[in-house]
């Protein structure tokens, strides 16, 4: 049974098209072979880039890391520098910056790609800074929280162990995050403090601290002999172990602060490691209570000695009561209180 006519594959059409095939690639290749090597020698530059730059980031961290080690093991290293708090910044710090290098340039060989494959970026910019407009004003808050967490990180505002005020909040640092800071404070609680929030900080645990303490006295007390006794005091604080390395300077007597009729007030003052102050300030009233009883210098709020001279004997009138009108028993007053004798029942005769 023979095919019919218009089954018969038609070899003239057939080999046209195979003709038109080769010679549209006859003359695309050397452009197709241009493009695609115009591609692959932008994917080995992004990622020879991308790789050099992660690795140039991780020798800057390393270097940072060890010059923090070589600045523990001076003397003045365990008390300025935290090798691991310094650890833990430089490893942020350098996270954040490999993947922001990351981001750059992976990003920006991906839009030559697109490029080189004569893609019209115009719509998909377009498109992209819209997302990215609608995004950032939908997302301004994590936005604005990422951010500072990264300047306070890479300016080492605090670090975990500080005793921080950040205003809203107040404690000791247990997680530095790069939106979020964790805070334990007095009573235990644990505040959870966004960085966008934190408008100001106080940290109390860098650099050094000051330990005051006010000690009243009489105003007739010799100011030469307060001066000497709290000298002693101070001379002794200093050479008696933990004081002398939580002080950081000599116990200063700065003279009165305050002069009443019944009392004058000496300060004393002392430079003192972060944090220390209120450990020293105890241990100073301790020790200048005990000198100045030693010495007879009397503390304002003390009890009174017996024997103090210059002081007015005890009045011994001053415990008898004043005089009182029913003490007389012909006053008017106790007339008065006396009790109405009873009517006598007259008597009746027959």
């Amino acid at each position: 049974m023979l095919p019919l006519a218009s089954e018969i594959p038609d070899a003239a059409e057939a080999q046209q098209s195979v003709t038109n095939a080769a010679s549209f690639i006859e003359e695309n290749w050397a452009t197709w072979l241009s493009i695609g090597l115009k591609i692959l020698l932008i994917i080995v530059i992004a990622a020879a880039l991308r790789s050099v730059v992660r690795k140039a980031l991780t020798r800057l961290i390393t270097r940072m890391n060890s010059s923090a080690e070589a600045v523990e093991g001076t003397a003045l290293g365990g008390l300025l520098v935290n090798a691991e708090r310094r650890r833990q910044r430089s490893e942020a710090i350098g996270s954040v910056l490999r993947s922001v290098a990351s981001f750059l340039i992976l990003g920006t060989a991906a839009l030559m790609v697109l490029g080189a494959l004569k893609i019209d970026l115009a719509p998909l910019l377009a498109s992209a800074g819209v997302a990215g407009v609608a995004i950032g004003f939908g997302a301004r808050n994590l936005v604005t929280d990422f951010l500072s967490g990264v300047f306070m990180i890479m300016e080492d505002q605090y670090g975990v162990g500080d005793k921080i005020d950040a205003g809203v909040a107040s404690g000791e640092v247990i997680e530095v995050g790069l939106r979020v800071t964790k805070l334990r404070g007095d009573n235990g609680e644990i505040w959870y403090v966004r960085n966008g929030e934190i408008k100001r900080i106080g940290n109390l645990s860098q650099g050094w601290a000051t330990a005051g303490v006010d000690v009243q006295v009489k105003p007739t007390e010799n100011l030469a002999h307060i001066r000497e006794v709290v000298q002693r005091v101070a001379e002794g604080l200093a050479k008696d172990s933990p004081w002398d390395e939580r002080l950081w300077g000599p116990v200063e007597v700065l003279g009165l602060d305050e002069v009443l009729l019944a009392s004058m007030t000496v300060k004393v003052s002392a430079k003192t490691m972060p944090g220390q102050q209120f450990a020293v300030e105890r241990e100073l009233r301790w020790r200048i209570k005990e000198a100045f009883d030693a010495a007879g210098i009397r503390i304002i709020g003390g009890v009174a000695p017996a024997d103090e001279e210059g002081e007015a004997p005890a009045d011994p009138s001053a415990a008898v009561a004043a005089p009182s009108a029913l003490a007389n028993p012909t006053s008017p007053q106790s007339l008065a209180t006396a009790p109405i004798p009873a009517p006598s029942t007259p008597r009746i005769t027959k």
